[in-house]
């Protein structure tokens, strides 16, 4: 009888200790250093930088297209961030515990890959037009500007920028505006590879072996 209540009591303490995640390594750290809570802010920092930006350019000009004025990438990312940060708040692990964290992990990394795709898109674009419109030749023409890469080629495109009554802004400021989305994009594509990087490590190299029983304790074991 006594022995039945001892193995009883030792499959208890092994189950209880199995539903339990070891201690976290990094207690003694910050909280905001944890992840995903770092990387989401990160995200929504960038994201909210790259919109803010994108919207001065589109008040340059309106004639600026889509693809000259990110803003819909910021957007995206900041997105992203948030359900970076619902994901920190359901108790991050490694392991997943239930199916709400599961799908949220799922939804984080294919959105972490889809933002370095679309950071990496801005950057192609906002590269082509920095180096478009450093080459420029650009004279007045009444309330717009009207700009050419090749001033002596009668053949040559044309790009008019409505509503610029100083052809400056676009030689200077909109070429400035452009090598900042470059800069944003690269780190905020950098944090997105970080993240969804970090979530396949988490999901596919860690894995809890169970006990491993000695002499004296009992300790979990990564593998």
């Amino acid at each position: 009888m006594g022995q039945g209540q001892k193995g009883s009591s030792d499959k208890e303490e092994k189950k209880k200790k199995r539903d339990e995640s070891p201690a976290p390594e990094d207690s003694h750290k910050c909280r905001v250093c944890r992840f995903p809570l770092l990387v989401a802010l990160l995200q929504l920092l960038l994201g909210a930088a790259v919109t803010v930006v994108a919207f001065l350019m589109l008040a340059i000009s309106p004639s600026l297209m889509a693809r000259e004025t990110p803003h819909w990438a910021g957007i995206i990312l900041c997105l992203v961030s948030i359900l970076g940060l619902i994901l920190y708040c359901i108790n991050y692990h490694p392991d997943e515990r239930s199916s709400i964290q599961f799908i949220a992990k799922l939804l984080y990394f294919v959105l972490c890959t889809i933002g370095l795709v679309i950071s990496v898109l801005v950057i192609a674009f906002s590269g082509h037009h920095y180096s478009q419109t450093g080459s420029f030749r650009c004279q007045q023409a009444g309330e717009d500007c009207v700009c050419r890469l090749d001033q002596e080629d009668p053949i040559a495109r044309t790009f008019t920028y409505d509503g610029v009554s100083d052809c400056e802004v676009i030689t200077g400021t909109l070429t400035l505006y452009f090598l900042l989305q470059i800069v944003l994009n690269l780190l905020q594509a950098v944090v997105c590879a970080i993240g969804a990087f970090i979530m396949w490590k988490h999901r596919y190299q860690v894995f809890f072996a169970g006990l491993q029983i000695g002499s004296s304790s009992s300790q979990w074991q990564n593998v």
